[in-house]
């Protein structure tokens, strides 16, 4: 499986410099006064996670029994295709998207499908990923209502719509054939934390919750992520930076002669006029890591972050270098 954010393995290969556009990680993340508390590791996490929960719960207006918790959005998507899906059954997923959809029906024992016509599970990334292309709210809610007359679950990952625009959430929304995933890697900049959640109604978080594994959110993930969501409210200002640089940057595509997505996150899905592993080897030599969309099936094509004025502008000179 195939993701971005391997600057770490570059670096152990003697890449000590680089500029990591290959993950999409809030430049401009709310900063969260915490501190790691050693003292409290000598306990068990409290695997109900109640006081999470309930963060999580006022923050969205849902109660806590609707609210999963999870070792990074993967765990619950793995979670979710184990509690809903099973041998025989099949799942909508309309690429390109994020691959670990698939892996996860697979793993179920199920099969994917490109139509939702009998399917018991419709994935959708919203904004989609690599794309970012972004459905409006009121067209996620007649996607649910068909999704649900088919007697079907509507998977509805929802991990850039913070860094995009919340009004199109269905994050307050309850309804028996939909779950919403969320996480902070994105919004807060925590890759490392590794945390997860997902919302849905009691009856279907209580059967994502049963098949997880006991104790995946450790006691340090569990305590930043409660300082986090008080600072939620903060993110919007990160938007509001990231859309500034995200202009700048599509103008500078466009300059160099580079066609892209209409794109509406952190991260923008670029056409190269090559294959796209010949393109990311080049910016390598120029300190530039970007994501390879081969294994997104566009093998011309690569992924880039949105980051920091002065590095979306390194990265600009690298591509017109590279591209020249």
């Amino acid at each position: 499986m195939e993701h971005g954010g391997r600057v770490r393995w570059h670096r152990t290969r003697g890449r000590d410099e680089l500029l990591d556009f290959s993950a999409n990680i809030n430049p401009y993340p709310p900063k969260i006064p915490w501190k790691p508390d050693p003292s409290v590791l000598k306990d068990y996490p409290d695997d109900r996670y109640e006081t999470l929960k309930e963060v999580i719960g006022r923050t969205f207006g849902r109660d806590a029994a609707e609210v999963a918790v999870g070792n990074g959005s993967v765990e619950l998507i793995r979670a979710f295709c184990s509690a809903v899906l099973g041998h025989g059954d099949t799942a909508c997923i309309k690429p390109p998207t994020f691959a670990e959809y698939e892996m996860a029906v697979r793993l179920a024992g199920a099969r994917c499908i490109a139509d939702s016509n009998g399917a018991s599970v419709r994935f959708l990334c919203n904004p989609n990923n690599p794309t970012g292309t972004l459905h409006t709210r009121p067209e996620i809610l007649r996607i649910l209502s068909d999704t649900a007359d088919r007697g079907a679950y509507l998977f509805l990952d929802e991990a850039f719509i913070e860094l995009s625009d919340p009004r199109q959430s269905l994050a307050d929304a309850s309804h028996e054939n939909l779950f919403v995933l969320r996480s902070l890697t994105k919004s807060f900049a925590v890759p490392g934390i590794r945390f997860g959640y997902g919302l849905g109604t009691p009856e279907l978080i209580e059967r994502v919750e049963t098949v997880r594994l006991p104790w995946t959110v450790n006691a340090f993930a569990e305590s930043f992520a409660i300082e986090a969501f008080l600072h939620y409210d903060e993110l919007e200002r990160s938007r509001e930076q990231i859309a500034r640089e995200r202009g700048w940057l599509c103008d500078g595509l466009a300059k160099i002669g580079l066609a892209y997505d209409p794109p509406s996150a952190n991260y923008i899905l670029v056409e190269v006029p090559m294959e796209a592993e010949v393109l990311v080897g080049r910016l390598l030599g120029h300190g530039v890591l970007v994501r390879d969309c081969r294994s997104f099936g566009l093998p011309r094509h690569i992924r880039v972050a949105v980051r920091t004025h002065a590095e979306n502008r390194q990265l600009i000179e690298a591509l017109g270098a590279c591209l020249s």
